[in-house]
């Protein structure tokens, strides 16, 4: 029976080996991309945000207004102001990692860091990624340093405490970039590529077929 004649399922059987070739080609592949990045490690911190003198407010409204300020830091913490505080806070940062164009030092700062809150919450997340772990580690605690001491001056809406809950925790293998994640996706992307050839292979097929018949 020719491929015009199959229905698409039959079709994907016949072609398991291109499938299975396919996501074999986009296996390899991400493998490749993911190990042409630079290996960087990750440190993370979690910071707790306290919001003093509430008042009367009941305490949906409270823990609304603290998620609100947890996820104000979360977006200042990758602004330029920021970024000099950090590098000036008296830890040992290598400073020349950083590159000296304006532009592109916004943009190493912007990947070397993530924040995140935690909703229904005033616990923010700060993760630093690097080549060196005790370089992350120094980071991240610059960060949370800069947090703990300058906080107010970046927010308005009350004074607001805030506190390191769990100190540095280091990644002990490289976080990123994510080589099972990217393995897999490389391994699913290739299968479905391999599905969508087989799938136009029959119909172009099947549409050769058809005018071969209305000739006759």
């Amino acid at each position: 029976m020719s491929m015009s004649h199959l229905s698409p399922s039959s079709t994907l059987l016949r072609g398991w080996r291109i499938i299975f070739a396919g996501a074999g080609i986009g296996l390899v592949l991400a493998l490749a991309v993911s190990f042409l990045q630079p290996l960087r490690y990750s440190s993370t911190v979690r910071l707790l945000l306290k919001q003093q003198d509430v008042g009367s407010v009941d305490a949906y409204t409270a823990s609304r207004s603290v998620e609100r300020l947890a996820e104000n830091l979360s977006t200042i913490v990758y602004t330029t102001s920021f970024f000099e505080q950090v590098l000036n806070s008296g830890f040992d940062i290598d400073k020349g990692i950083f590159p000296t164009q304006e532009y592109k030092r916004r943009r190493a700062w912007s990947k070397m860091i993530s924040a995140t809150v935690s909703r229904g919450s005033g616990l923010l997340t700060i993760s630093v990624y690097h080549p060196d772990v005790a370089q992350a580690e120094q980071i991240v605690n610059a960060v949370a340093y800069v947090l703990t001491q300058q906080a107010s001056s970046y927010l308005s809406g009350g004074k607001v405490e805030i506190q390191v809950v769990d100190k540095a925790l280091n990644s002990r293998w490289p976080a990123k970039p994510n080589i099972p994640a990217n393995v897999f996706s490389g391994f699913v992307l290739g299968g479905l590529a391999g599905v969508a050839y087989l799938l136009i292979q029959a119909e172009r097929i099947r549409r050769r077929h058809q005018l071969i018949d209305e000739e006759f």
